[in-house]
Formats: structure tokens, C-alpha cells, sequence
């Protein structure tokens, strides 16, 4: 039997017996013999019903969301990340949050931007708000009831010096084509303390995917390059959401970045140093071998992997800028100049070592071609075409130019601060 059954059980038999023993007491009885029982069979009560009511369903309530800063909030911090919550049985339709201190015809800045989740509960922007500025919210909401609201707030942040601010610049250029050695480049006019933070807002999306890593050259440069170099054809992407991001030491990132480049063909330039000749090689094919002069000895040209980062077809170069001076000095203007290192090696037009061509290293350190061949060679190496040296001693630094492809992938990924 089981314990309801027992409760059951006694709280029948309890009125039943009451009533027996009232009985005993007051019954008469015959001489002789038990008086007659003409008491009446007790009969058990129903059951109560003790199942509560089930809770009426509330009526549908007008939309409503909260935008996580306050309407009419003063000196908000610029790295406060606004979010919006809708209320049950509301669903967000849109978000738009404007800021600017407007002209003269109120008009704003452009619309932070934030992702809205699918199921319309959730608002949240993608990056931080500006210094000094006033903010406008209107959030587009509808209810269970069928009906839509709109609701408006608006706020300011607060202010900060040019020294309180870190801008970002890009080596890259929105819609360009560029080499498949091409690694992404960030600069900062500020050291940025907490670098984990920063690239934790550092978004790169390849097309076909390749996986790749940032590494950090120092607290003011942070390039990225995928594990072997980009497919030609590849479509990058880049999106650093910089803006109110805290950097460390009180300061603040300004100014997002978003960029969409291309990588073109399949271009890899081979130098040997001691053959004395450039391969333009496509595809994994030597299309042309150019003759060149290299650095002489005291000057020599630095083994290992360079990458194509200026362009001029036209240059001044004053070996005073590189301290070369006395009987070694020169200031010539060169053709067909391409930069292969901070250090100020290029490849060039040098038509004044055009006997040297083929034969022996004879330059300063740059790498010197035939002013024909020099045209030839800068007309089809975009910005980010790798160079591979061999052949010397001297061996490139990652770090001077674009020498990020000098380290082992394991070692690049070793500079992230993630």
C-alpha cells in the first residue's frame, strides 16, 4: 500500500471512529442484554479536489527591448560594447545607432555596426564608440500582439585627448590585387600594451579558406601570412574592429578597419646570387630567366625570402639615406625600382652595370637589371610577389620588409598574442 493510500485510509477512519465512541456512551439498553443499535452506517465524505488551477495566460504586452546604457547617459565609456535585449514576446526588427554631433541640418555619422541574432532577442555591435559624441538609438520592435513600436534613446560618450587615441593604418588598399607573399599589416601611431586585446578584434576571412596567424613585430606593427603563401585567385578579407577597443595604458583604438583585397597569379621570383640570374617562374613554371648583378663583396645581397612591398618607375637614390659614403657614394635617379627590404635593397633598371649582367655581383646591394628586362619584370610583379635569394651568407631578418615568410609557421605563430 502506498503512503498515499495510508493517508488515504486514516483520514477516513478518523470520523468513524468519533462517531462509535459517541454512540457507547449514550446508547440505553435492555435488561439483560446489549441495547438495540439503531445507529446509522457511517458513510465516507467525497474526496476534496486539492489540483491547483492552472494560471490564467497573461495578455500580450506592448514590444519593448533595453539598450544596456541609459537613455540621457552622459561620458559613457568608448569602449562600452552596446547591447539590446528584447522583452518576452518581443522581437527586435532592427537596430540603428547613429552618432555624430550633426551639422547644421542634423545630419549624423554612419550606424554602428552589431549583429542581430537570428531569433530577434538579441541586438549587439561589433565594436566600441567614438569620443565626444552624441548617439541616437531607434530600435524597430514588434510585439506578441501584433503590433510594432518603435523606440528611441540617445546618449553621449565621453571625451579624450589625441594621446588618450590609437590609429591604425593598413598596408593594404581596398579592392586591390596583390602577390601571393602578401602578409596583412597593421601600424599604430601608439604602442599598444595589451596586444591580446587588440587582436582579439582582428577578423581575416579567405576565400578559399587558409588557415594563418597573426604575429606581432613589435607594440606598434602586427602583420598576418597564411601557412604557406595566399592561392592565387584568393579573396581576403579584413576586418579590424579597432574602434573604442581599450589598447592599454589608458588609451583607446579609434577608427575601425574594414578591406576587401584580391591575390593574383602564381608568381614566384628565384635569385641566385651566384648564377647570377632572376627566374620568373608562374604556376611552378620558369616562364623568363633575366641576367642581374648583385651586391659585390663589402655590399653583399642577403640570402632568404623577400617580398615586393613599393613600387616606383621612377626613384632618387642617395646612398646617403643607406650611409654609404666617400668613394662608394652615389645619388642616381633608377627606373623600374621595386623594394625588397627596409634596409634599401630594390630591384631596379642599372644600365650603367650592364656589363656586369650575367656575370658578377658588382652593385651596392641592390639586385640590377637590364633597363629592358628591369620594365619587363616590374610590369608583371604586383606589390606582394615573393623574391627567393640564395646564395649568399648574409641572411634577411623577418622583420626587415616583409620577411615574415624567413620563419617557420609554427615560429610566426609563436609572435600571436593569442
Amino acid at each position: 500500500m502506498s503512503q498515499a493510500d495510508r493517508r488515504w485510509r486514516r483520514w477516513l477512519a478518523a470520523p468513524i471512529a468519533l462517531i462509535a465512541v459517541a454512540a457507547a456512551g449514550c446508547g440505553p439498553e435492555s435488561a439483560g442484554g446489549p441495547a438495540d443499535d439503531t445507529r446509522p452506517t457511517p458513510v465516507a465524505s467525497a474526496p476534496v479536489d486539492t489540483t491547483a488551477a492552472p494560471t490564467p495566460t497573461p495578455e500580450p504586452g506592448p514590444a519593448a527591448a533595453k539598450l544596456n546604457v541609459a537613455d540621457g547617459a552622459k561620458r559613457v565609456k568608448v569602449d562600452t560594447v552596446l547591447k539590446v535585449e528584447a522583452a518576452p514576446g518581443t522581437r527586435i526588427e532592427s537596430v540603428r545607432i547613429e552618432h555624430g554631433n550633426g551639422d547644421a541640418k542634423g545630419k549624423q555619422d554612419g550606424p554602428v555596426a552589431g549583429e542581430l541574432a537570428d531569433d530577434g532577442a538579441t541586438w549587439e555591435a561589433s565594436e566600441g564608440l567614438d569620443p565626444g559624441e552624441k548617439y541616437r538609438a531607434t530600435l524597430k520592435l514588434s510585439g506578441a500582439d501584433g503590433e510594432s513600436v518603435e523606440q528611441r534613446s540617445q546618449f553621449s560618450t565621453a571625451e579624450l585627448t589625441l594621446d588618450d587615441q590609437v590609429y591604425p593604418e593598413t598596408a593594404t588598399s581596398d579592392g586591390e590585387t596583390y602577390g601571393v607573399g602578401m602578409p596583412i599589416q597593421i601600424t599604430f601611431d601608439l604602442p599598444v600594451k595589451d596586444r591580446a586585446a587588440v587582436e582579439k578584434r582582428l577578423r581575416v576571412t579567405a576565400e578559399p579558406a587558409q588557415q594563418g596567424s597573426w604575429h606581432w613585430f613589435s607594440d606598434t606593427v602586427v602583420r598576418y601570412r597564411p601557412e604557406t603563401y595566399w592561392k592565387a585567385g584568393s579573396k581576403i578579407k579584413l576586418d579590424a574592429y579597432l574602434n573604442g577597443v581599450s589598447v592599454g595604458g589608458g588609451r583607446y583604438g579609434q577608427q575601425s578597419v574594414h578591406e576587401k583585397f584580391n591575390i593574383g597569379k602564381n608568381v614566384v621570383e628565384k635569385v641566385d646570387l651566384r648564377k647570377h640570374t632572376l627566374q620568373y617562374i608562374e604556376d611552378g613554371k620558369v616562364t623568363k630567366t633575366l641576367p642581374i648583378s648583385a651586391g659585390k663583396e663589402g655590399f653583399t645581397t642577403r640570402s632568404g625570402i623577400k617580398v615586393i612591398s613599393e613600387k616606383s618607375d621612377s626613384r632618387q637614390m642617395n646612398s646617403e639615406t643607406v650611409s654609404i659614403y666617400g668613394s662608394e657614394a652615389y645619388n642616381l635617379k633608377v627606373q623600374w625600382a621595386m623594394r625588397i627590404t627596409n634596409s634599401g635593397e630594390f630591384l631596379h633598371a642599372a644600365p650603367w652595370n650592364a656589363g656586369n649582367m650575367g656575370e658578377t655581383n658588382a652593385s651596392h646591394g641592390c639586385t640590377g637589371l637590364d633597363t629592358d628586362d628591369a620594365y619587363w619584370l616590374y610590369e608583371r610583379s604586383p606589390i606582394g610577389t615573393p623574391v627567393e635569394y640564395t646564395g649568399s651568407d648574409s641572411e634577411t631578418d623577418p622583420d626587415n620588409g616583409y620577411g615574415d615568410w624567413n620563419l617557420s609557421f609554427a615560429d610566426y605563430r609563436k609572435g600571436s598574442a593569442l
